[in-house]
Order: structure tokens, then sequence, then C-alpha cells
């Protein structure tokens, strides 16, 4: 059981995190409610163009577990003039890479999408959507390096704030866009992607406002990182941010492949992706608490209490988790009904879902031990993990339960959860043999 000072600790850093990953979550429903006005394949397009969208940010959102693992071991230390030093390494590298690859992908995007799906009507509603979204890879890559950077120090309502900021601003511009209400034009999807790249890009500054009125003592851009903290940087984020960069591209592949069975079960998959996230954002939340105690632990040479902190944190997340799954096995119709308005998809929804619903305590388990690998500095065996699970052993099987046998969602779905089984599984054997507590780094 958690002791009392135990649960403050973890709350005290993750329930700003979790507020912030609930308005995320809150965000994306309403986002998805609104998009799904428009019908089946406007809501599929922004699903398959959201995947796509996440994989082509996904290599900048890794080098967050590098700010995060050096950062907070600087901390524990008792660095902490030094601390924000691997941060503005990674905002330098993070800029310089994005910006030409933001470019790049937008004037390709009708090339990328038709390539997953050739669906005229889905290509019409998705090629806009997804060139407004690649123009804002910048932004989400930095973001997610602030989100790690505040918890490291322990200043997440800093994280919070902005969060609950910038998502006021995009429920707004989407509701003003894709609607065309205050005078502004009606503009569909499309103004789905704007809204959300202003929002992101205004939160962004936000961020840096705030960084440098009080991070200042941390040496917040008040010195180029060294090159013995970028090699250190490069090393734990690289590997991060190609298990980013492969997950969302595993995604990616999913939903083309459920795409080959039928636009009503791509839209049943996107509906299901979008609320499970409801679920388990809040435990990547408390993961990322969970890197700061165990980076921490590990500055202050006691690797017996980060591995405590591993399962501490899994314990609270097995509550929130069992919570939420109850909720969305009872009344599984009921919340598919809000994001899919046609029979067909909300049948293609319905035992989907229970099963996700099901097996959402195994996923809060391996996100958790996922962050807290990551935050001992331990990136490549999670790589090689993620990869394997996911691209050798679940993908294939899909493919060849979809496309080539022609079954239904159903059926690729299970296959999906047994793929999360294990990738959990092999977390927790990571943790228990504890090799990440030997990780040195500058």
């Amino acid at each position: 059981m958690l002791n009392k000072d135990r649960s403050r600790q973890v709350l005290e850093i993750s329930l700003p995190i979790v507020g912030g990953m609930i308005s995320q979550n809150i965000l994306n429903l309403v986002d998805a409610a609104m998009v799904g006005t428009q019908g089946s394949a406007a809501i599929a397009a922004i699903g398959i163009s959201g995947f796509i969208n996440f994989m082509a940010v996904a290599f900048f959102t890794g080098f967050a577990a590098g700010v995060q693992a050096m950062v907070s071991r600087r901390i524990g230390e008792g660095r902490s003039t030094e601390a924000a030093y691997p941060m503005n390494a990674a905002l330098a590298i993070i800029t310089l890479l994005a910006l030409p690859t933001s470019i790049i992908l937008f004037f390709l995007a009708p090339q990328i999408l038709s390539l997953l799906n050739d669906d005229p009507e889905l290509l019409q509603e998705g090629i806009p959507y997804l060139q407004a979204r690649f123009a804002g890879i910048l932004a989400i890559g930095l973001n997610f390096s602030f989100r790690s950077y505040w918890s490291a120090i322990n200043q997440t309502q800093y994280y919070l704030r902005t969060l609950l900021v910038m998502h006021t601003i995009n429920i707004f511009l989407n509701y003003t866009l894709i609607f065309g209400h205050f005078g502004m034009p009606e503009l569909g999807t499309t103004g789905a992607g704007i809204g959300t790249t202003i929002s992101v890009a205004l939160g962004t500054v936000y961020y840096h406002l705030l960084a440098t009125k009080h991070t200042k003592h941390f040496g917040y851009l008040s010195h180029i990182a060294s090159c013995p903290t970028v090699r250190s940087i490069l090393r734990i984020s690289i590997p991060s941010a190609l298990q980013q960069l492969f997950f969302a591209g595993g995604f990616t592949a999913l939903f083309w492949i459920i795409g080959q069975v039928g636009t009503h079960q791509l839209a049943a998959a996107n509906a299901i992706t979008n609320v499970m996230l409801v679920a388990i954002l809040p435990c990547i939340a408390l993961g990322i608490g969970a890197a700061t105690l165990v980076g921490r632990s590990l500055g202050q040479q006691d690797p017996h209490n980060a591995y405590r902190w591993g399962w501490d944190v899994v314990k609270m997340g097995i509550i929130f988790s069992l919570a939420l799954g109850a909720l969305f096995f009872i009344f599984t119709d009921e919340i598919m009904g809000i994001f899919l308005k046609e029979p067909e998809a909300l049948a293609a929804a319905h035992w989907p879902f229970k099963l996700s619903a099901l097996i959402i305590v195994i996923d809060a388990i391996g996100l958790i031990f996922l962050n807290a690998l990551n935050g001992a500095g331990s990136t490549k065996p999670t790589l090689y993990v993620s990869i394997i699970s996911q691209w050798v052993l679940f993908l294939p099987v899909a493919w060849y339960l979809g496309p080539y046998l022609d079954k239904n969602l159903t059926i690729i779905w299970i296959a999906y959860a047994v793929y999360r089984v294990l990738q959990t599984g092999a977390f927790i054997w990571l943790w228990q043999r504890r090799g990440w507590s030997r990780i040195l780094f500058d």
C-alpha cells in the first residue's frame, strides 16, 4: 500500500499534469464531436490525418524523455543552477530540425494522404486538415519538452495553466472556424486543423514567457549547452524519439489497415481511440510524475527508492483506470453515440470499445513503466520492445486478419489487445531487472 507521504509526492507532481491531460482529452472529444456532425468521412479523415501528424511530430516529442531524465537527475544531484541546460539544448535541436520538416511535409500532404486512402470524399476533407496540422509541428515538439521541463523542476502548475488557456482558445477557434460563427468562414474539418495549430503555437509562446519569468535561476536560455550535455540528451532522446516515431507510424499503418476494411470501421476506430485517451493520458501524466521521482532518486544515489516509485505510481494508475474502464464498459453505446451518428459505424465500435475498456488497466501499467524507464534514461530497451511488439508481432497479424481474410474490426481489436498485454509484460520485466539503475550521463 502507498503511505500518505509518498502519495502526496506523487500527486503533487502529477495532479496538475493529470488536470492538463483531462483538459486535453476534453478538447479531443469536443473536436471529435464537432467534426462528427460532418459525417463518417470527416471523422475518418481527421482520424487518419491525426495519426499521420502524430507520426510527423513523434520524433520531436521524443526529446521530452531526454529533458525529463536529465533535468530531474540534475535536481536530485543538487545542480539546480544547471538544471535547464538540457532543456536549452533540446529547444535548439527541435527548432533546427522541425522547421524544414514542417515546410516539406506541408507540400507533400496530398501525396502522403493519398497513399494511405484513396476515398475521394476522405481526401477532400483530410488534405487541408493535414496541411494545417503540419504547420504546427515545431510548436508541438517544443510543447512536449516544456511539459517534461515543468515536471522535472516540480512546477507543473504552469503546465496546467498553459494547457487550460491553450484549450480554451482551441475550442473557441474550432467552434468559430468549423461552423462559420462570428463572421468567420465555414471551413469544416479545415477549420479544426487551423484552430488547433494556432492554439498550440500560442501555448508555446506562453510557455516560453512563463519559463523566462520563473526559471531563470535554473539556467533557462542563459547558457549554451556544453558538448557533453548535447551528446547526453541526444543519446537519451533519439531512442525515445524513434520509439515515438515507430509507435505513431504503427498506428498510422493500423488506420490504413482498418481503412481497407471500410470507412465506417475507420470512423469507429478513430472514435474509440479518442475516447480511450480520456483514460490513458492521465495515466501517462502519472508516468511523467514517476519519471521525475525516479530521476531525482537516481540523482540522490538511491536506486531502491527509484524502484519503489515505479510500483507506487502503478498502484495509483490501477485505481484510476479501473474506474474509467468500468464506466466505458457499462455505457459503451451511449459514449460511442456521441461521436458516431451512423448506425453502421456505431455497431462496428460496440465490441472493440468494450474490449478496450477491459484492458485499460494493462495499458495504464505499461505506460507508467514506459515513462519510469525513460525517466531513468533507459530508452533503448523500450525502443526495442515497442518495435518488436508492434511492427513484428501485431501489425502483420492485423493485416492478415483485416484486408487479407476480410475479418471485422472486433477481430483486429482482439489482436490489438494481445499486443498491448505482451508489451506491458515486457516493460514490467525490464523494470524488475533494474538495469536502468546503472545508467550514467552528464
